[in-house]
């Protein structure tokens, strides 16, 4: 299968014209094998310069204006029209990367298509399919990354170490694959994470924050989160969520994992929103998953009542703007909606009491105001009780 093969086969015959090798590669080709839509195209050509040679001529042949060049990467960028829309098309000769273990900036050398293979994050994404005419249409698999989409699985081309110490980025991309397509991490794989996990101390947090985002905004988020925290990631990239991880008891009382009942609360959300797009809902999601965030710096245990955790929305609201500029996640009206909603998650359980007052509810819609709708979702994703009644009284004032 040859993902948007009419435009392959243009860009293939411009790549003919003035005798690039050319090749679509990685995502794009994933994608069409599993049925999935894509609007960025990455493409390999082989011959020093020729990734930007090919861009440069694309973009005059085919009404996409100017390539944007990047040559201190060796890459470039067009937009073209395809079916009413923009395609962005990006284009890099084939390379090969050497890494200083102290260092996230490779050395780079012009390559083959197998160089450009063995440097990729895993199988699934080291597909590649050649679009010159004598070649149209074959498919190079050098590592089984047919067979790895077929079993929904995750494992990397060459030894887990290697790939990780050399972009240890692409750990956090494991985790957001096994979030956003359902696989499962190839268990060496896996290994590899948990030992090069400290390798992501060097990724700089713009870049660590990308793919916290991909995460939240994927079908299941806490498939990707479990991955993160088993695999020793979470604990250095986003603590204040890791540390809310374990149970504690004392004379027999108990409190909840608040780790695994924060990424379960946002996965509720995001089945409640399922209609809505992920973007649109973003936020919300992050209120979700750090709503309990400060249960870690409250938690008590007071003789005869039991485990504490008083004023803990307060002290996880005031949390979110640092967490949110450590991430390198945006501080505008964003944070605020983040930082609001947790800091209101809790206020709907006082109005639980059968003598909740009118005046009561009309302070909290007040306080809660253009937010209110989106703090009822997460009031619902939140409820984990096994009372149906109580729940019903719960929400009742503000049906």
């Amino acid at each position: 299968m040859v993902p948007y093969q009419d435009l392959m086969q243009r860009i293939g015959a411009v790549a003919d014209a003035i005798d690039v090798p050319a090749f679509v590669v990685g995502g794009a080709v994933r994608d069409a094998l599993l049925g999935r839509t894509t609007t960025d195209l990455d493409f390999v050509t082989l011959g020093d310069g020729s990734g930007i040679r090919l861009a440069e001529a694309v973009a005059e042949r085919m009404d996409g204006g100017m390539a944007h060049v990047y040559p201190n990467f060796g890459t470039a960028a067009v937009r073209v029209p395809f079916d009413d829309r923009m395609m962005v098309l990006e284009f890099v000769g084939a390379r090969k990367e050497s890494y200083r273990r102290a260092s996230r900036k490779p050395i780079v050398e012009t390559g083959s298509l197998q160089d450009d293979q063995n440097r990729r994050d895993f199988t699934i994404n080291a597909l590649a399919i050649a679009l010159n005419a004598g070649r149209f249409g074959e498919l190079i698999d050098p590592f089984g990354g047919v067979q790895d989409l077929d079993a929904g699985l995750l494992r990397t081309p060459l030894e887990p170490a290697q790939t990780f110490s050399d972009d240890p980025l692409r750990m956090l991309r494991g985790a957001r694959f096994a979030a956003q397509l359902g696989f499962q991490i190839e268990p060496k794989t896996f290994a590899g994470m948990r030992k090069e996990a400290r390798r992501i101390d060097i990724v700089s947090n713009e870049r660590i924050a990308e793919e916290l985002r991909k995460i939240v905004r994927s079908p299941v988020p806490s498939v990707g989160f479990k991955v993160l925290f088993s695999t020793g990631l979470l604990e250095r990239i986003l603590p204040a969520l890791s540390d809310l991880a374990g149970v504690e008891a004392v004379d027999g009382h108990r409190h909840k994992d608040n780790f695994y009942h924060s990424i379960q609360v946002l996965d509720n959300l995001v089945d409640l929103v399922a209609e809505r797009p992920a973007e649109e809902t973003e936020w919300l999601r992050w209120a979700a998953l750090l709503h309990d965030v400060g249960k870690a710096r409250t938690k008590r245990f007071v003789e005869g009542t039991g485990w504490t955790f008083h004023g803990h929305e307060d002290v996880g609201a005031r949390m979110i703007p640092k967490i949110f500029r450590r991430l390198k996640l945006p501080t505008d009206d964003r944070m605020e909606t983040t930082r609001d909603l947790v800091k209101l998650h809790h206020r709907p359980v006082a109005l639980v009491d059968d003598h909740v007052t009118d005046s009561a509810v009309r302070r909290l819609l007040f306080d809660a105001g253009d937010l209110i709708d989106d703090l009822m979702l997460l009031v619902r994703a939140d409820i984990t009780s096994k009372n149906p009644a109580r729940v019903r009284r719960y929400l009742g004032h503000f049906d």
